[in-house]
Order: C-alpha cells, then sequence, then structure tokens
C-alpha cells in the first residue's frame, strides 16, 4: 500500500538549512576498534569476549588444534563436523579415536592400530509406535598393525575431501593408513616390523594365491595384498607378512555374501587386485550448475599413486544418493551392506559423476490464493505480528537469534508480497538493526559479537549455545537463519548487503559453516558438508560411539537455501551454486537416509518411515530433547520456507510421514508444532491441512513460526496444488505446481531488469524486477494483490520535491495534522555509526521524477536529546527507481551530536555524506526512504514530526528531483 501524499509544503528546506546550526563533520571510523577487525562496515573481533568458552578437549587442545596432527598433516585449518573428527578433536579419548564410519567400513584406533570392521547386522531397539533406533555398531573383525606396534596414540597425517590418513609411531615401528567414505581398501604403509593382521579367533582362509590372502571373520570376506613376490604367513589368530622388504600393502572387503561361491569370490580378488597398489593419495569435488537444464552436475574424482604396476583408477562404493543419479559408469552387480542401504561398486574407476534435477525454491510460496476475506485475515495476523518488537521474546545466543530473524524474514516476504510495505518496512528493520549489530565489534563487547579464533579457523558468535562454542556444533543450523534473513534484507537494501557495507560478514558467516573457496585458508572446505556422504554433521568433534550424527536434515537446508538466496541477490555465484550443490546432494541424501520411501535404508524390523536423527551407523527415531512424535517428525520439517519445497517432492511419502505422527500421538491434531505439521502435509495435502488450521484457532504457534506466514503458505499451496517435478526452468528461483491436472508456474526475479524464465515443457514467464509472478492456472504478480478494502483510498500524486515527515513513517507532501514526537531509540552504548540500527524509517512511493544534477539532497530534522550527554543521531536517505523494492541508491550522512540543553536543534545534510552507494536516476513510479537512528549514546532521542504548516518546526526532506505531475 502506498503512503499518502498531499498538497506542496510552501516553506522549502534550503531555508530551513541556511538557518542551521552547522558543526564540524565527523568522519566514520577508518580503523575498527581495538581487537576487531574492520570487514566493509561490519567487523569481527579476535580478542575472546569476556566469559566465553573455546572449544573443550583434551589437554590444551583448546588452544593448540594441531596437537595431534603429524608434521606432515596439510597446513591451514584442521576440518570439524566430519566422520573422522574424533582423530583430531579428542575429548574423554585423549589418545585415539571414537569409533569412525566410513562405510563400507567402520574403523577405530588402538594402540596396536587401525581396528577394521564390516557391520551388516544391525541392533534394532524400541517399539512401532516410540522411541526406537537402528544401528550397526562397531565390533572389530581384525586389527590391523604391524607386529609389535604399542603406540602411544593414533595421529592424522593428512586428509582430502573425504579420507583421513591417521599414523602411528612408538618410536620403532610406523603405521599410516588412508581410509574413506566409498573405498572398500584399507591402504597401509608400515616401518619396523612385518605387517600384522590380529584378530580374536583364527579366521578361515579360503585363498592363497601369490602376494595375497583370501579370509573370512563373523561371515565377511577380506583380502590382503602385499607387494609381488612377498607372502603371507597364517597362524593362529594372526595373519603377517615382511612385505618382502617393501613397506606397503592393502586390505579389502568384498561385497559378497552368505552364498557367494568360491569362484566369485575368486573373480572379486582379482578384479580389486588390480587397484590393491594403487593407493588413494587424493579424492576431490566439484560442481557446475548447468541453469538451462535445471541440473548440477558434480563430479568425484580420486587422485592415486601406482606404488607397483600402473593401475590409475580404484575402486569405489557409492551411496544410494549417488547411484540413483549416477552419470555415467556400470557398478557390477554385487553391492555393499551399510546403514544407508545398498552401496554400488564401480571397478577401475578414477572418477564419478552425478546428475541432479534441480526443481527450485523461491523466496516464498506466490501469494495467488489471497483476495477477499482470506487476504483480510492474513492481514490481521500481519497486523499481530507486527505489534511490538518483532525480535522479542527469543534468546540472544545465536540459535535463538537465528529463530527470530528467520521468522522475521518470512513476514517481510509474505507482507510484501500482499503490498503491507509497513508491515515488510518493521520487519527489515528489525532485521537490519539485529544484524547490524551482530556485525558489529566494538572493544568490550562480550554480547552479539562474532570472534574468529585463528587455532581453530573458526567465527563463533557469542553469546552461544548448543555447543556452537566448546563442541563447534551447528553452525550451519545458527548461521544459515542469519545469512536467510540477511537474502532477504538484500533484496530490498542492497547497499546494506554490499560487500563495502555487511555482505563481507555475511560471506564470513557462510565460509565458516561451509566454506565454498579451497583457496581461503581462514575455514575448512565445506565444514558442515560431508561431500561423499552427502549430508551435514552437526557434532564437531564426532566423538560418539555410533559416529557423526545429525539430527534436523531441514535447518541444514535452511542453510543451503540461503545460499541460493544470497547469492541470487547479490549476484555471487560462486555462493548460489555452491548453495546449490549442497541443496540438490542433500535434498536426494535425505529422502534415501531420513525419510527412505523406497525402504532400502532402514533395515528390517525398524517400524518406522523416517528417523529424527541419522547416526553414522544408522538411525534413531527420537531426538536431543523430546521423544513427542510431532517434534521427531517435525525437526526435520523446520523452519518453513520457499525453500522446503523439496519436503513434497513425494506427496504420498508425505502422507505416510503425517500417518505415522497421528498414529504414534494418538491424536489427530498436532499435540505440538501442529503448524509445521500442517505446512508440511500442505505439500500433499493443503486442502486438508487448511481445513485443520481453520478449526484449531488456538493452537500453540511454533517459536520460529507466525499464524500469518502458517495461515499464507496454507491458502495459496491450497490454490496452487503440489510440488510438480517433471518441469524445470532456466533460472534458480522457480517453481512448478499442479492441482487438478493443471498447472502453476512460478519465479521470482531479483534483478532490475525484466526477467524471461523457460520452463521445459515451453512456457515462458516474464517476470518484472523486484517480483515474484506465476502464470498458468494462476497469472499473479508479487505486490499486486487485490486490497483487503474494497474501496481502498487512492495515493494523491507527489507534486513537489518536499516532502514532510508524519507519524509513524511516512513522508507526505501535505504534512501532518499536528506535531508529535517520535522516539528515535538509544545505541544502547553501542556504536552504530554508518550503519542503521533500530531506525525510524519514512518512505514515499509512487514518485515520478527526472533527476537534476545540479541539486543535491537535503533535510532539516528537528531533534531534542534534552540533557542528555553523548547523543549523536544519523540520517540515511535511500531511492528505489522503479518501485521494486530495490533500492538500488543510498546516502550515508554523518552523525549529528545533539547539545545537553532541552530544546529542538535541526540536523541537516550540512553534516556532509559520509557514505554513497549507487548512482541517482530517473524516478518511475519510484520510492524514497529516509532512515533515522541513534549512531552514538545511552539515551533515546526525540524527533518532531507530522508539525501542520501552521506549527511550523517541520521535519522536510527534499529530494533532487523534478516531480512529473502528469
Amino acid at each position: 500500500m502506498r503512503n499518502r501524499s498531499g498538497p506542496r509544503v510552501s516553506r522549502t528546506i534550503a531555508a530551513v538549512a541556511a538557518a542551521a546550526v552547522v558543526g564540524t563533520a565527523l568522519p566514520l571510523f577508518a580503523t575498527a576498534p581495538a581487537g576487531a577487525e574492520p570487514v566493509g562496515a561490519g567487523s569481527y573481533t579476535t580478542t575472546l569476549p569476556a566469559g566465553a568458552a573455546l572449544p573443550s578437549a583434551c589437554g590444551d587442545l583448546a588452544t593448540n588444534p594441531r596437537k595431534h596432527l603429524t608434521a606432515n598433516a596439510p597446513s591451514g585449518p584442521v576440518p570439524t563436523n566430519d566422520w573422522w573428527s574424533s582423530l583430531v578433536y579428542k575429548r574423554t579419548e585423549c589418545a585415539f579415536s571414537d569409533n569412525l564410519m566410513a562405510h563400507p567400513f567402520s574403523f577405530d584406533t588402538v594402540a596396536g592400530g587401525l581396528g577394521v570392521d564390516y557391520s551388516t547386522t544391525p541392533t534394532i531397539s524400541g517399539t512401532p509406535t516410540g522411541v526406537g533406533e537402528y544401528h550397526y555398531q562397531y565390533g572389530a573383525d581384525f586389527t590391523l598393525g604391524v607386529a609389535g606396534l604399542n603406540a602411544a596414540e593414533a595421529k592424522v597425517d593428512g586428509w582430502t575431501d573425504w579420507t583421513v590418513s591417521p599414523y602411528w609411531s612408538d618410536g620403532s615401528r610406523t603405521l599410516r593408513a588412508t581410509i574413506g567414505h566409498g573405498s572398500p581398501f584399507v591402504y597401509a604403509r608400515a616401518t619396523g616390523g612385518d605387517a600384522l593382521l590380529s584378530f580374536t579367533a583364527a579366521p578361515v582362509v579360503w585363498d592363497e594365491t601369490g602376494s595375497r590372502v583370501g579370509f573370512t571373520v563373523d561371515g565377511h570376506d577380506y583380502v590382503a595384498y602385499a607387494p609381488s613376490g612377498a607372502d603371507w604367513a597364517s597362524s593362529g589368530g594372526s595373519i603377517s607378512s615382511n612385505l618382502g622388504g617393501s613397506d606397503y600393502f592393502s586390505v579389502a572387503v568384498l561385497p559378497t555374501t552368505g552364498d557367494s561361491t568360491d569362484a566369485e569370490r575368486t573373480a572379486l580378488a582379482d578384479a580389486y587386485g588390480r587397484y590393491a597398489h594403487a593407493h588413494i593419495t587424493g579424492t576431490a569435488v566439484s560442481w557446475d550448475y548447468d541453469e538451462s537444464a535445471s541440473v548440477v552436475r558434480s563430479t568425484y574424482r580420486f587422485t592415486t599413486e601406482a606404488l607397483e604396476g600402473s593401475a590409475t583408477g580404484t575402486v569405489i562404493a557409492l551411496y544410494p544418493h549417488q547411484w540413483h543419479n549416477l552419470a555415467g559408469g556400470s557398478p557390477i552387480e554385487q553391492t555393499y551392506l551399510s546403514p544407508r542401504g545398498p552401496m554400488k561398486v564401480l571397478v577401475g574407476a578414477a572418477s564419478f559423476g552425478t546428475d541432479m534435477r534441480y526443481n527450485g525454491v523461491l523466496p516464498e510460496v506466490p501469494s495467488v490464493g489471497m483476495t477477499g476475506d482470506d487476504l483480510a485475515t492474513l492481514n490481521g495476523h500481519l497486523d499481530d505480528a507486527a505489534a511490538g518488537d518483532p525480535l522479542a521474546g527469543f534468546g540472544n545466543d545465536t540459535y535463538w537469534t537465528g529463530k527470530a530473524l528467520g521468522r522475521a524474514a518470512r513476514l517481510a516476504e509474505i507482507a510484501d508480497q500482499v503490498g503491507r510495505t509497513d508491515v515488510r518496512d518493521t520487519m527489515l528493520d528489525a532485521i537490519r538493526g539485529r544484524l547490524t549489530a551482530w556485525f558489529t565489534a566494538t572493544e568490550g563487547k562480550a554480547e552479539r559479537v562474532f570472534y574468529y579464533d585463528r587455532n581453530w579457523g573458526t567465527l563463533i558468535g557469542y553469546p552461544a549455545s548448543y555447543g556452537s562454542d566448546t563442541d563447534l556444533n551447528d553452525h550451519h543450523f545458527h548461521y544459515g537463519y542469519y545469512v536467510a534473513a540477511a537474502a532477504t534484507l538484500a533484496k530490498f537494501d542492497p547497499g546494506w548487503a554490499a560487500e563495502g557495507q555487511y555482505g563481507g560478514m555475511v560471506d564470513l558467516l557462510i565460509r565458516d559453516a561451509n566454506n565454498y573457496d579451497r583457496g581461503d585458508t581462514r575455514f575448512p572446505f565445506l565444514r558442515d558438508f560431508d561431500i561423499f556422504a552427502g549430508h551435514d554433521w552437526a557434532a564437531g568433534h564426532g566423538a560418539f560411539f555410533a559416529g557423526n550424527n545429525q539430527e534436523s536434515s531441514s535447518e541444514g537446508m535452511n542453510f543451503a537455501n540461503a545460499l541460493i538466496q544470497w547469492g541470487q541477490a547479490t549476484g555471487d555465484t560462486a555462493v548460489r551454486d555452491a548453495g546449490l550443490y549442497i541443496y540438490t546432494t542433500q535434498a536426494n541424501a535425505i529422502q534415501d537416509y531420513w525419510f527412505d520411501p523406497q525402504d532400502q535404508a532402514f533395515p528390517a524390523g525398524f517400524e518406522h518411515s523416517t528417523v529424527g536423527m541419522v547416526w553414522g551407523d544408522g538411525g534413531a527415531y527420537a531426538t536431543w530433547f523430546t521423544a513427542d512424535p510431532e517434534k521427531i517428525h517435525g525437526i526435520n520439517m523446520l523452519p518453513i520456507t520457499g525453500g522446503s519445497l523439496y519436503l513434497g517432492h513425494d506427496p504420498d511419502y508425505v502422507d505416510r510421514n503425517v500417518a505415522e505422527i497421528v498414529r504414534n500421538s494418538g491424536s489427530a491434531t498436532p499435540r505440538s508444532w501442529a503448524d509445521i505439521i500442517w505446512s508440511f502435509q500442505a505439500l500433499s495435502d493443503a486442502d486438508a491441512a487448511l481445513a485443520a488450521f481453520r478449526a484449531n484457532p488456538g493452537y500453540t504457534v511454533e517459536e520460529g513460526e507466525s499464524r500469518a506466514h502458517t495461515f499464507h503458505w496454507l491458502r495459496n499451496l491450497s490454490a496452487l496444488g503440489q510440488v510438480d517435478t517433471g518441469v524445470t526452468a532456466d533460472h534458480p528461483l522457480y517453481a512448478v505446481f499442479t492441482k487438478d491436472g493443471a498447472r502453476t508456474y512460478a519465479a521470482t526475479n531479483l534483478g532490475d531488469e525484466n526477467l524471461t524464465v523457460r520452463f521445459s515443457d515451453g512456457t515462458t514467464l516474464t517476470v518484472a524486477p523486484g517480483r515474484t509472478a506465476t502464470t498458468g492456472a494462476h497469472t499473479w504478480s508479487g505486490g499486486n494483490a487485490v486490497p483487503s478494502d474494497p474501496n481502498p483510498p487512492t495515493d494523491p500524486p507527489v507534486t513537489s520535491p518536499v516532502l514532510a515527515l508524519v507519524s509513524p513513517g511516512t513522508l507526505t507532501t501535505s504534512g501532518g495534522t499536528g506535531a508529535v514526537e517520535d522516539t528515535v531509540a538509544a545505541a544502547g552504548g553501542a556504536n552504530h555509526d554508518g550503519a542503521p540500527a533500530n531506525a525510524r524509517t519514512y518512505t514515499a512511493c509512487g514518485i515520478t521524477g527526472t533527476y537534476d544534477s545540479s541539486k543535491e539532497t537535503r533535510f532539516a530534522l528537528r531533534v531534542d536529546s534534552g540533557a542528555t550527554v553523548a547523543n549523536g543521531v544519523q540520517a540515511r536517505i535511500s531511492y528505489d527507481p522503479r518501485g521494486s523494492g530495490t533500492y538500488s541508491r543510498t546516502e550515508t550522512y554523518h552523525y549529528f551530536a545533539t547539545d545537553p540543553a532541552v530544546g529542538w536543534e535541526t540536523y541537516t545534510q550540512a553534516r556532509g555524506r559520509a557514505a554513497q552507494t549507487g548512482s541517482p536516476a530517473d524516478l518511475v513510479d519510484g520510492c524514497v526512504r529516509l532512515e533515522v537512528w541513534s549512531a552514538i549514546g545511552n539515551e533515546p532521542t526525540a524527533l518532531r514530526t507530522s508539525a501542520t504548516s501552521g506549527e511550523g518546526t517541520r521535519s522536510v526532506l527534499e529530494i533532487p528531483y523534478t516531480i512529473s505531475t502528469s
């Protein structure tokens, strides 16, 4: 809804400015405060805040994370949140790791070497309607080592994208092993003694051919390969080899079963043997977004060193999410069993690729169903959400701050769609203020501050929560909300998101959680994302008997979606494409490992349709915090956003999942998190979900949700139908829906020119700048929804460049009806110089005018801080040339230090311009926005607004345009 305007103000701002008190302009900080590192207009601290905790670990590991690395280990930050992290991030077991779940192998480290297991028998506990778990528990088939080895600890000698090389030494003997996801080989180098395989009971030896030996333990078939000319000796509970004077050997597990014949085992031993001495020395992923085909193409490469022979490939075991999307290659008939389901095998490959279809995301579902009474209902919910501080009631730590920001961002998006710019701007102001506060480090600041720890290569926000400091847990969960909110803000305030302003701080959060740039040595590459497993891990240390774990896969997807949205909003395709890689890969992994609609991953006897948590060795129908079925299911649904559409790719599974909630809870209506469950249900049956919402108006809102957003989601999906994965588009922000056989095509344009999106069935859709639009069964364009008032007032044209401030947030040519004092919130001891925080915002739209380069922006703001000392107010004027929500030109002025005397003072542009972004442009139905905030000071300041011409002493803004009245 546009701001109203009226007749021209008779008094010009130039006359006001001439009478204003002019003081000395105070520049912005040229450098950050002591202990802070500047990043554009933002900063982080390198001094640990008072009372803050560091990663907790054995001995001095907290300050020396390379303690358990050899001198040969790569330089730079140490990876965390990986399947092998307990090798380096040691907590209670200070010498050796916890169990390492690589698949098809699982491992442990002990004084004598590497414990090796291929677990094929699940342990299942719990009941069909209650908490339950399944685990393929580690239990060593044998220990791979060196005769006599008795190392005091296992160190890390190297790592690549999905392999690691643990290292043992007791001063006389050494062992280095290379192990990894998807490798059925352990590659080893040994010195100081014979290669030794130790068993608790004598294995069954079934092959002794030349330099190899085949043996069976606990029903699992293995082959050990020594250098040519060497042999193996079997004696009781051991098999050993002197390696013929060399130092290398390998052991492979075969994809056989109890029904396999000797001939099959021998044939596999021969095939694998060709690559037994082509030791893996490197692994690396790369990805490419094929925009025209809407496919993310990923390549997984292995580098090998042939210690004898000339083989260059290896044997690769693929997880289901990989072989479901395999681009070329022919797996052999045999498969491995794993906690993720069957692993198919490529023999002799040096790489493999996946092609994963990308079915799109949106900032929000389009408001095609919001008319009449439904729009009135939504507006009522929006009014309720905008009453008071949008961020009130949330914790001050990084997670709950993130939840608050996420809620505000959803409200801003839907308010913008239906023309409620007042609510939108309230949410954006709250987001801007809170993010700016977190992105500003000042000397001695202990809260709402980010600290970079050079030892660990991590950025920790304080106050921390859920082990994000002591365990380096969940950074992708927490920071994903920040990035998502920043992406929404960037759409409407690109100046704030510029790299020279606060965009650099957003990028730091992205890089900490999942650094997409291998050349950036401040953070590990893709910290939280397990490249080969296809999903995130939550625990920084991974030090559990069952390996690492992840509970809320959907919050991991929130991070990936945030990267897509932020990258698209800021034009950063590297960030966007990293988000697309993580998003598409993890969406497939979630379907296969958290939901398992094809019944391939969950073992027989585990009678659930989902798991709340994936563990390295299995899964659990449980959470860390409750046994409620609604939350066990819902933790892998929230937050509901335009990036949640992947949850609806299999509507039949949605029905199955919701049915289990009803069955296990004993209630047809969710007893908790009803809004989350209904939003998920709506991806299959939105009509039923909407009916449930209407029938239960007193439900308890989930902390990060709002009634407005839930109603908007349900009502519009009721109109749109289900996600249609059969049609793609050549643009990353799109979706296709189908209801009753009719398709609706949706896309969002964050650019500043019209965008034509082409869909794979030949449909085209032209989207205006800053809009979401639809075609097909529903034709709609964001921001053009029917007003709730059947006879809405029309906006009088802006006929003058002089605009008066009218409370609560309007710029008009008519002025107000009586002077009031708007309160500009105090800075609270923080320094917000150059960065709006808790700003009062005044806006006018519908302006058409030609830019006059001979003029400049002018203003006269009447302010009074009473008797307060050391207060300073600051102003920023922003221009949106097309009224699209994109303010491409911003002008920030030096702050005005108020005097400690009661009475109005006048703050004008004479203070000088401190910063500007973009270039002036002609206005065509454009907007202008004024923000006023406290740059410094501990007390609020009064701003006089709404004064009539007769009262005088007005606060006014004059823009450098010749206004068109036609």
